[in-house]
């Protein structure tokens, strides 16, 4: 398993071992010695789920609250999409800034992104299946999204797609207006709650 951390703190790029022969091939997407040695702790896992996606569909960027907040491990097992972290945190050094890492079922990459931390991404190709861990069940109180087209953030997604989004990305906030709503989460409070847990 090979880790490399992204640009954004407290976000990494998993890339396990494939094991392929005749009959296909065969992969651990998440093993808790490697996970806990890039990390820090192991992977609390709180629900699993997947969704199915058209081309051009863009998910996020979503956040939870903190606490608890959602560390999200992220694998595409069926055909390909766009993954992007961006930095939610406001006083992290990091703030605003996004990292992305393609996924898909042939180089089975994965993306962890710990609390605090916003989530999204763009299907390339139809019917792709993305596959989340995440470390606290789905609350929807707790739940809140930003613009993933803010000039701002500036997210890279291709210009060739027409682009499916869902009512409540396409109405969501912009950075700039849900930091002074207050709606962002604390690094600090982000780096307590790391701190408690490591």
């Amino acid at each position: 398993m090979k880790v490399r951390e992204l640009a954004v703190s407290g976000a990494y790029e998993f890339s396990p071992d494939v094991h392929r022969d005749e009959r296909g091939a065969f992969v651990a997407h998440y093993t808790e010695s490697a996970f806990s040695a890039a990390v820090g702790h192991p992977l609390r896992l709180g629900q699993n789920h997947h969704s199915v996606s058209r081309r051009g569909t863009v998910r996020g960027v979503h956040y939870a609250d903190v606490p608890p907040g959602q560390a999200k491990m992220v694998t595409c097992v069926s055909g390909e999409l766009l993954d992007v972290v961006v930095d939610l945190r406001v006083g992290s050094p990091t703030f605003g800034r996004w990292d992305s890492v393609r996924l898909d079922p042939v180089s089975y990459r994965a993306v962890y992104l710990e609390e605090g931390l916003g989530h999204a991404f763009i299907a390339l190709r139809d019917d792709t299946v993305a596959a989340y861990l995440n470390s606290e069940e789905y609350n929807p109180g707790a739940e809140h999204e930003i613009d993933p087209f803010d000039p701002a953030l500036g997210l890279p997604w291709p210009k060739d797609l027409e682009y499916l989004v869902s009512a409540r990305d396409r109405n969501a906030p912009g950075l700039a207006e849900a930091e002074r709503a207050g709606l962002l989460p604390s690094y600090e409070v982000c780096r307590a709650l790391h701190a408690r847990r490591g």
